[in-house]
């Protein structure tokens, strides 16, 4: 029989790579979306069926982190082998805005999703996506050893998260593990997060529907890797004979200086004429360098990235280019269709 697994945050970017995952290796997948007005599957349209369909492996449930009466209930219905949570406030900047908020759901979210499982009775694997941001100001390179320094009310409440997690596998021998992540970016990444704010916001300038690109620190240096390598690699911590916690990184760090720089190169616009500084957007507390040391994931999980920093960039940037031609084209459609419609008048 097939594994069973529920995911969390599925149609976030690491969510919707790892159903893609799960569902290759003849899983079946069910994933935790928040019930809106509006549908939030743009990620997972390509790899959702109908559930309907005697075939279908892919099945979604309406629910919340902040709710735990319904968590328990969806876990002992459910049953899953795995459990991989990724669900959170994952915006670091937005986090200093609304601190309740992100230590409600990604902080107290985690041990409600914990405690269900406790609750339950079942025996399941847990995954929880733990940040690279916990270690904050801590000297580079970091690793397992390294103590948390965090930065952020988004940091805080991960390094809480972090610690139950610790703590339900000692206290109740839980097959629960920590991935603790560096910065990993994708396509599929949100807007408002630096890498794709660049790729998206320069491509736009290169075809004229946008004038100018603002951004904050330009010397925060990150530790960059592709999204699909890294979802691998949680896949890897939960097939291991005992739960342990693991940094996953490149072991290569950029500034963000230079990743926009790449990414003006390659669209040969000059980043000078387009790129200004805009002070809303630095952090009242910043992490300067962050570096990971992925020694014990390539020796412990057989796991090392792919995809390196050269290649990522031009894959977000050939990938946004195509959104942006076709936003382009619809623009001009658009515009000749009114302009139409005014020669009839």
């Amino acid at each position: 029989m097939s594994k069973r697994a529920l995911i969390t945050g599925i149609t976030g970017q690491d969510g919707s790579y790892m159903a893609e995952l799960l569902l290759s290796k003849n899983y079946e997948v069910h994933g935790l979306i928040r019930r809106s007005s509006t549908f939030n599957t743009e990620r997972i349209d390509d790899i959702y069926t109908d559930p309907h369909d005697p075939n279908a492996k892919l099945f979604l449930h309406y629910g919340d982190i902040t709710d735990s009466g319904q968590l328990t209930n969806l876990i002992y219905n459910i049953q899953p082998d795995e459990i991989y949570h990724l669900a959170a406030q994952s915006h670091v900047r937005v986090s200093f805005d609304m601190p309740e908020f992100t230590g409600d759901v990604t902080a107290i979210g985690t041990t409600r999703l914990l405690e269900a499982v406790r609750r339950s009775g079942i025996k399941t694997r847990f995954y929880q996506a733990s940040s690279s941001e916990m270690f904050g100001d801590a000297p580079p390179p970091q690793n397992e050893e390294t103590p948390f320094r965090p930065r952020s009310p988004y940091a805080a409440a991960k390094v809480y998260a972090y610690w139950m997690v610790r703590n339900y596998r000692e206290a109740y021998g839980m097959f629960a593990v920590n991935g603790i992540l560096f910065n990993h970016e994708s396509p599929k990444r949100g807007e408002t997060f630096v890498t794709r704010k660049v790729t998206r916001a320069a491509t736009r300038i290169k075809l004229g529907l946008q004038d100018k690109l603002y951004l904050g620190n330009l010397e925060a240096k990150r530790d960059w890797g592709y999204a699909p390598d890294y979802v691998e690699a949680m896949w890897l911590m939960l097939q291991q004979h005992e739960p342990d916690d693991y940094v996953i990184a490149t072991g290569e760090t950029h500034s963000v200086g230079e990743f926009v720089q790449r990414v003006f190169e390659l669209l040969n616009l000059k980043r000078e004429k387009y790129v200004e500084i805009d002070q809303r957007y630095f952090r009242p507390s910043e992490v300067d360098y962050l570096l990971g040391d992925p020694t014990k994931a390539k020796n412990k999980l057989g796991w090392q990235p792919k995809v390196n920093f050269e290649h990522l960039v031009k894959i977000m940037v050939e990938s946004d280019l195509e959104l942006a031609q076709k936003e382009s084209y619809l623009k001009g459609m658009s515009k000749k269709g009114y302009e139409n419609e005014l020669l009839a008048k």
